[in-house]
């Protein structure tokens, strides 16, 4: 069996002298002209302003990330093994979800182009950061109370 490919070149449709295919012009808008909308200009005052609420947003998330690490150790000590494990990723979750929440209720201005802005600010140092202070709270509280950890069995 054998596959054979071939590839073929066309040339150029060519058109009688002044016979070529209008192009459709585009629609204009209500006022005469062809520019196509944009989005609203942003003054420097709102633009500091959002950046502001931004950088609290992350900072915000970054607190509930540490206090996140903390429930999910003492809140989950009753469960053991695998149980845990997918317990503490679902306060992961929550707590990202209320962040967000709270996040639109701040109302911070933005171009709809950049919309998730409220959900990607902060989200790696959100992770890493409640995994960091879970990973290191068992670490303290075992190592202080001699027992073996249950974290990674």
């Amino acid at each position: 069996m054998t596959l054979e490919i071939s590839l073929t070149k066309h040339s150029k449709k060519k058109y009688p002298q002044g016979k070529r295919p209008q192009e459709k012009p585009d629609e204009p808008d209500d006022t005469g002209n062809n520019i196509p909308p944009t989005e609203p200009a942003v003054s420097p005052t709102q633009e500091a302003a959002a950046e502001k609420q931004l950088s609290f947003l992350f900072w915000l998330r970054v607190g509930l990330a540490v206090m996140g690490g903390i429930i999910s150790e003492f809140a989950l000590e009753s469960i053991e093994g695998e149980e845990r494990r997918w317990a503490s990723i679902a306060i992961l979750i929550i707590i990202y979800i209320i962040s967000y929440g709270i996040a639109k209720g701040m109302r911070i201005p933005s171009p709809p182009s950049s919309k998730k802005k409220l959900v990607t600010t902060g989200i790696g140092s959100y992770v890493f950061i409640f995994l960091f202070t879970w990973i290191l709270i068992h670490t303290i509280i075992n190592s202080l109370t001699g027992i073996d950890s249950t974290l990674f069995t």
